[in-house]
This record gives C-alpha cells, sequence and structure tokens, in this order.
C-alpha cells in the first residue's frame, strides 16, 4: 500500500509537470493529494463505474477516464494547494496518470 501511494505521488508530480494548469503547491501537498486520491479510487470511483456501467461499456472503457477526470476535478475543490484549470486539463491529467501508472507500475 506504502508503495502504491508512493507511485500515485510520483505520478502526480510527473503530471503537474507535464500538463499545464495543474498545480501542486508544495511536497506536502503532494502528499495529501496521493492519499486523498488514494481515497477517492478505493470508495468513490468503484460507485461512479457502476453507476455508469452502461456508459463505460458503450464506449469500451474510455469513459473511465471521464470519471477519473471528474475525481481530480474534485480533489482540485478538496485539497488546498492542488489547482485544475478545468476539465479539459483534468482529462488530459487522467490520461498521462494512467500512462504512468502503466509505467510507474511495471517499475514496482
Amino acid at each position: 500500500m506504502l508503495i502504491q501511494l508512493l507511485v500515485n505521488a510520483l505520478g502526480f508530480f510527473i503530471t503537474a509537470k507535464i500538463v499545464p494548469g495543474i498545480v501542486i503547491a508544495d511536497w506536502g501537498t503532494l502528499g495529501v493529494v496521493a492519499v486523498v486520491w488514494g481515497v477517492l479510487s478505493i470508495i468513490l470511483k468503484p460507485i461512479l463505474i457502476l453507476l455508469t456501467l452502461p456508459v463505460n461499456f458503450l464506449t469500451l472503457g474510455l469513459f473511465t477516464f471521464v470519471i477519473n477526470a471528474g475525481l481530480i476535478m474534485l480533489m482540485g475543490e478538496i485539497v488546498p494547494g492542488f489547482g485544475v484549470k478545468n476539465f479539459g486539463t483534468a482529462l488530459l491529467a487522467a490520461v498521462v496518470l494512467a500512462l504512468l501508472n502503466v509505467v510507474l507500475g511495471r517499475l514496482k
């Protein structure tokens, strides 16, 4: 679990450097973002995926990026020091995070 937390933190750090419009104020904020992302992914994401299952099925799973973008926008509202410019930025960040999780997941 600690390794996944570090992977999430590294993923958000790299995403903030790559995607313009994602702002992480400092290292403490990065840690909070990683923890909140983990909590949202465990609690809220499965519920949202279940509720949007027909749309997710029709889009062959691509709607999951929209769900992740929504969760990133939610984090931008509840985590001080973490900012997201708009939904397009959050959607791009969701795609980058997914790609980084594939790459960083292989390094574990």
